[in-house]
């Protein structure tokens, strides 16, 4: 049966997120302007590493989803990653903001390891936590509803660590930045602790999945999840060659990285196209969880969009620290509109639910969509020194913004329905991974875009007299530049198959077979 979850639940639930956002948004807002001021790095070279560490999230992703997918212990399938990981999301979150005393290249190499780490725990603790919503609840409405109560935490802790970051860096670092940025993130470690704690032990796991025959050849005889973690990787390169294909094109932008892209993605095509066609009791299961997922045109839908919105939200968080500090004149401006933004941001979370029930979920997809997408290009137009034009404008456009997270995570849920309603076999961990690993992607490739474009006017944080010269790019990089993805995401919505009558018939045939089948044993 459909469970109601109560307050008590969806508010520990959307802690979770408020804690990992002091993570997320955190690095989101400041780490690219950390690197380049105060870290001292070049744009370059903080692009690159922002794309490089990228494509080890292409692999980790994946493989938490499989290995949380396969997880049986009393706490359920994902709780005891969120609880065994928070610890060292802590810890990595102080040293991305440590500055050590290197030399240039040893510095290049301190950050590579440490933005690895990060985005290693970051994944063990934020895939698990994704997924657990998608077994709380079998109700898409109330999934949706704990959507709505998940991403209004997510921009509480924006809400803390984006809009008071810069005035505690400077209380904590009196005229010391590098000292200001590591104080306050121990901070904000200590209280994401707190939070995850209090999601864990306010949650249950309750959507039981029916038990795989032991003579199905997807279980075939002596199988282990390190048999299967070794399939897996023999299919990566289906996920790492164009991955990196992209990575080069989008970083080198010439005719010879072009080509290979071109040529990666038709060979990758074809790859794709064979391994569907094979006969299914040629697959092991990780194949056949795969298989599935290229095979599910909602969560294909689903992944474009989880890009294309990142991109879209994240070129403009991106740029936000630039363009404030530059262009307005006043560092301290962005803490206090990043506070605007995501108050107006919670709001946009909380309303998804009662919109999406009088709209539809896609429907209102592709409105948000084209409404902030309007108003982020009008920043364009808004005169220098406007704070009111900008803050009108960019709090406007944030609240449909707001709204497309909220309804991406509930409708991964669906998408993970709809591949056991086809199949018969379920990968929540798998379907929320791959959504988790595409949002970072896209907030990677949104965190190197900034950098590249800044990079192309001659910008060097540590050289004032660059300054003037890019201030046309943050102006655009505030303004259409991410408007376009926006305006993209609309177009691709548009061909999203499952509307929400047919999503509620699927959930209440997926009910219908679960009580005929006995559960999964732990």
């Amino acid at each position: 049966m459909n469970h109601k979850l109560s307050l008590k639940e969806k508010v520990g639930y959307g802690m979770g997120d408020a804690a990992a956002n002091l993570v997320w948004r955190g690095a989101l807002a400041y780490l690219a302007v950390f690197y380049t001021d105060t870290f001292g790095i070049t744009a370059a070279a903080a692009a690159m590493l922002f794309l490089v560490v990228r494509l080890s999230d292409g692999v980790t992703d994946i493989i938490m989803g499989m290995i949380a997918d396969r997880t049986h212990t009393k706490m359920g399938k994902f709780r005891p990653w969120i609880l065994g990981s928070t610890p060292f999301l802590g810890l990595f979150m102080v040293l991305c903001f440590t500055t050590p005393d290197l030399s240039y290249s040893a510095k290049l190499v301190y950050a590579y390891l440490t933005y690895i780490g990060l985005t290693l725990a970051y994944t063990v603790n934020n895939v698990p936590y994704s997924a657990l919503m998608g077994v709380m609840t079998s109700d898409d409405k109330e999934r949706t509803s704990l959507s709505g109560y998940r991403f209004a935490g997510a921009f509480l802790g924006g809400l803390l660590v984006m809009g008071c970051l810069p005035m505690l860096v400077e209380w904590f670092g009196e005229g010391h930045t590098a000292r200001g940025y590591q104080y306050t993130m121990w901070l904000f470690a200590s209280l994401l602790v707190i939070l995850m704690c209090i999601t864990v032990f306010t949650t249950k796991e309750r959507v039981t999945l029916q038990a795989v025959p032991t003579d199905s050849p997807l279980t075939p005889p002596g199988a282990t999840l390190w048999t299967e973690l070794k399939d897996l990787c023999k299919q990566l390169p289906l996920i790492l060659v164009p991955l990196s294909a992209i990575t080069a094109f989008f970083y080198f932008r010439d005719v010879f990285t072009g080509l290979i892209f071109v040529l990666v993605m038709i060979v990758t095509t074809l790859a794709i196209k064979r391994l569907i066609r094979r006969p299914q009791e040629n697959n092991s299961r990780s194949q056949q969880d795969i298989i599935d997922l290229l095979s599910n045109k909602p969560w294909l839908i689903l992944l474009g969009m989880g890009f294309l919105t990142m991109m879209f939200n994240g070129i403009k968080y991106g740029v936000i620290a630039y363009y404030f500090k530059y262009y307005m004149g006043s560092e301290l401006l962005t803490g206090y509109f990043f506070i605007a933004l995501l108050i107006v941001s919670i709001f946009g979370a909380l309303s998804t639910s009662f919109l999406a029930t009088r709209m539809g979920r896609k429907q209102l997809f592709i409105a948000a969509l084209l409404v902030s997408s309007v108003l982020t290009s009008a920043i364009y137009f808004v005169p220098k020194g406007s704070v009111i034009g900008i803050f009108v404008l960019g709090c406007g456009a944030e609240f449909f913004a707001a709204i497309l997270p909220t309804l991406f995570f509930s409708m991964l849920g669906d998408a993970a329905d709809y591949s056991e309603y086809k199949t018969g076999r379920r990968a929540t961990g798998l379907v929320y991974s791959a959504g988790s690993f595409v949002q970072k992607t896209g907030g990677g490739f949104a965190g190197a875009l900034v950098l590249l474009v800044l990079g192309s006017y001659g910008y060097n944080g540590l050289d004032i007299t660059t300054i003037e010269q890019t201030l046309p790019g943050m102006v655009s990089l505030m303004s259409w530049i991410p408007a376009c993805f926006g305006f993209a995401g609309a177009a691709l919505i548009c061909l999203y198959p499952l509307n929400d009558k047919e999503q509620q018939e699927v959930t209440q045939a997926l009910l219908a077979r679960r009580s005929e089948q006995p559960p999964l044993t732990a």
